[in-house]
């Protein structure tokens, strides 16, 4: 069954990586590049997981995430975190923000994948 997908990257090679890895598991995505538009996207898409850069320009990916659970209508969505810049820590407060998963960049095509089929089974 086709997934929506959101997902939420402002490099512009790894957003086209993430979507074409989406699409090829049969899964619908839209990209979204600014953080600023995130939670407007979000609520015309109606996606059944959002992957989010933490690193954004402009916003946070973690005020993101706080963001989308801090609203009613898309709190249930669950969050797969994507971050090139793993620190001591860093994971605790990305799963403290709320979100389900956490995949540190550069990414496992194997472990995203099976990270993403997990979290999509959370909301079949």
């Amino acid at each position: 069954m086709t997934k929506r997908i959101l997902v939420v990257e402002d490099n512009e090679l790894n957003l086209k990586l993430f979507c074409d890895l989406l699409k090829a598991h049969g899964h619908e995505t839209r990209a979204v590049s600014d953080g600023r538009a995130v939670l407007d996207e979000a609520r015309s898409f109606q996606p059944d997981l959002v992957i989010m850069d933490i690193h954004l320009p402009h916003i946070s990916g973690l005020d993101l995430i706080i963001a989308l659970k801090d609203d009613a209508e898309l709190a249930s969505v669950p969050v797969m975190a994507v971050t090139a810049y793993a620190g001591k820590g860093d994971e605790d407060r990305i799963r403290a923000a709320g979100a389900e998963a956490y995949v540190s960049k550069p990414i496992s095509v194997m472990k995203f994948v099976d990270t993403v089929g997990g979290l999509l089974n959370l909301v079949s």
